[in-house]
């Protein structure tokens, strides 16, 4: 889908200024694409800002990174781009630096887990723009039926899994390393093994012991017994998992917000845990986070900063999180949303932020050694693959493609 908004502020004189900005669609229907929600927010700006007039482009998520590179590699990047990378733009010293077009006090609110994350060499370049943490989600009905407890660490949830095929689940635990989100579900497991992508700021440690540990638990005893479902982790996309848990087909699974809603519009009765840990629920969990950025082309710095300071305004902010079931990346609104009766339902994960961890967004080598595990993860969970060894492939990526960007 593409839909440009064009803005209705007054135009013609000599110091009018036209910002564009390429967004993305968090909508799954057109009754709450994100063509409404800029829409009304363009329209309560530029009533106050005669002169200014701003263009807002909506992509899908399937084509609005690969169309924003386009128009940059054409010499015709837009005034704002709100995507979900750039290391690479930052690299290329193409972009605003964040305290070039926020505010200090805006600058300052944002949640520092994700403003830390934004940064390339110690600068700020991604401002985020919506996150999201992930929970054990686990269907109460089928849990009770089962006569088990939500689990809390691996062990408990191996055993569970085995309670739930014992009664005929379809997908005791469903774990989708498939190609669309592998690199999500990696992390997960890696942080709650103690592991992770990184070990410092300039390099990977994909095969870790620790990261070895973790693959070769999940191949051996949930994968290796039958435990998550019928099709192989590599070839179960996240969608279809979401989908079969929404459909009652699933025991439990990794979830982000979005997923309380589909669930419960089934009717399907499910609970939400931390991820379970060796000895306890993980004490680092995964945090995600999209990206705008503000491209130096135009050259209209302080057009951009009066426009951001009001898209992270308290208001805008929270109305956005409501929206798309999405956590707020400022301090002012994730407290306005903590004390919220009405956002009660996101409240577990919003406590999750803190102890979050997102994806090395910040160097330039992360977007090859992403697509390298969703290529190759779910190999290491096949019958007669080898953790290690794909691990130790993965390393090799990493380290290679961190020493090409320098």
């Amino acid at each position: 889908m593409t839909a440009v908004l064009a803005g209705c502020g007054v135009g013609g004189g000599s110091g009018d200024v036209t910002l564009t900005l390429v967004a993305a669609d968090y909508g799954d229907s057109a009754a709450n694409s994100s063509e409404k929600y800029w829409a009304r927010l363009v329209d309560a700006y530029e009533k106050d800002h005669p002169g200014v007039t701003v263009e807002v482009t909506v992509r899908s998520w399937s084509d609005v990174d690969r169309d924003v590179k386009t128009m940059v590699d054409a010499g015709e990047a837009p005034d704002m781009a709100q995507i979900g990378a750039y290391a690479d733009y930052a690299d290329a010293d193409l972009l605003y630096k964040a305290g070039d077009v926020l505010s200090i006090p805006a600058q300052a609110d944002f949640v520092p887990q994700l403003a830390d994350a934004g940064e390339v060499r110690g600068v700020q370049y991604g401002m985020p723009f919506a996150s999201s943490t992930r929970l054990l989600f686990y269907n109460k009905t089928l849990f009770a039926d089962a006569g088990i407890d939500a689990p809390r660490t691996w062990d408990e949830l191996a055993e569970a899994a085995a309670a739930l095929k014992a009664k005929g689940v379809k997908y005791p635990y469903a774990l989708p390393l498939g190609p669309e989100e592998a690199q999500a579900e990696t992390f997960q497991w890696l942080l709650s093994g103690g592991g992770g992508y990184t070990e410092t700021a300039t390099s990977y440690s994909l095969d870790s012991t620790e990261n070895v540990h973790t693959f070769t638990w999940l191949k051996n005893e949930l994968v290796g017994k039958d435990l998550t479902g019928p099709v192989e982790p590599g070839g179960l996309n996240r969608a279809a998992a979401f989908a079969a848990f929404a459909d009652g087909q699933v025991g439990m699974l990794n979830g982000h917000p979005s997923l309380m809603k589909a669930a419960a519009k089934k009717g399907v009765k499910f609970g939400m845990v931390p991820m379970p840990g060796v000895d306890g629920p993980a004490k680092v969990t995964m945090g995600v986070a999209d990206w705008m950025t503000a491209f130096r082309k135009n050259g209209h710095a302080d057009q951009i900063k009066d426009f951001l300071s009001y898209v992270y305004s308290e208001k805008n902010v929270v109305a956005f999180s409501r929206e798309y079931d999405l956590l707020p990346v400022t301090n002012s609104a994730s407290l306005t949303m903590t004390a919220a009766p009405e956002d009660a339902d996101l409240k577990p994960f919003l406590d999750q932020l803190p102890l979050s961890e997102l994806y090395p967004v910040g160097r330039t080598s992360w977007a090859a050694v992403s697509a390298d595990v969703k290529k190759r993860i779910g190999q290491a969970v096949r019958p007669g693959g080898s953790p290690a060894g794909v691990l130790e492939q993965l390393q090799t990526t990493a380290t290679t493609a961190e020493s090409a960007a320098g």
